[in-house]
């Protein structure tokens, strides 16, 4: 979803990770080695998103969401398009890049702008970006709602994703044994491929729009 609307995918070609090395810039150990610099990285990535905007794809979702109340969006992604395009009930298994948290007493603040507002909590420790780095383990309560959400849907539809991260590359699983009807939307083949009954290798906006036309009656 976030490659159409200009924001480099983290792995693939071209992406973040063929620039800069994880870890120096994204583990918990580089932040405390160099915790400056650690926010001057996502600094940067902040900048690039906040110039973004989102694509039609989003809106379709968020027009689903509106139509049908139970449509539930589980994402990897940490740049919050899916609410700027009105989107609600979303489930962010890996952050958002625009709180912070202080690691000593776990206040967490939102601070959505192109520099932060401030790089050190009141009780003098530096923010830390809220988002999951390498090595960090997942909110266990967002997981269970990914889950949860995931193993009593008829309709399960996988965005983009490699399916190679744990535990999100589970939940496509999850939603076969439910018996969902499962749609993949990814240009190239995953790990994940043989799980779904339709396959899509075109952009999720274009796909999107296909599925979900108001034209479409199939």
């Amino acid at each position: 979803m976030s490659a159409e609307c200009g924001i480099p995918t983290y792995r693939g070609k071209g992406g973040i990770w063929e620039e800069y090395n994880w870890e120096e810039v994204a583990c918990e150990e580089a932040f405390q080695n160099d915790p400056g610099k650690v926010l001057e990285f996502h600094e940067l990535r902040r900048e690039k998103v906040f110039t973004c905007i989102s694509h039609a794809g989003h809106r379709i979702i968020s027009k689903l969401q509106k139509d049908h109340a139970n449509v539930t969006i589980i994402t990897q992604n940490i740049d919050g398009i899916h609410q700027l395009s009105g989107s609600t009930n979303v489930i962010e298994l890996h952050g958002s890049i625009w709180r912070l948290r202080c690691p000593w007493d776990r206040m967490v603040i939102n601070d959505r702008g192109r520099k932060y507002k401030s790089i050190k909590c009141d009780c003098g420790a530096w923010f830390r970006p809220d988002i999951v780095w390498f090595g960090d383990n997942l909110d266990r309560s967002i997981v269970e709602q990914a889950f949860e959400s995931s193993s009593r849907g008829d309709l399960f539809i996988s965005i983009g994703t490699s399916g190679e991260v744990w535990p999100a590359g589970g939940i496509p699983q999850m939603a076969r044994e439910n018996r969902a009807y499962m749609i993949e939307i990814n240009p190239e083949v995953t790990v994940s491929t043989h799980l779904f009954d339709e396959k899509i290798r075109k952009p999720s906006s274009t796909a999107l729009m296909e599925l979900f036309s108001e034209n479409n009656n199939s």
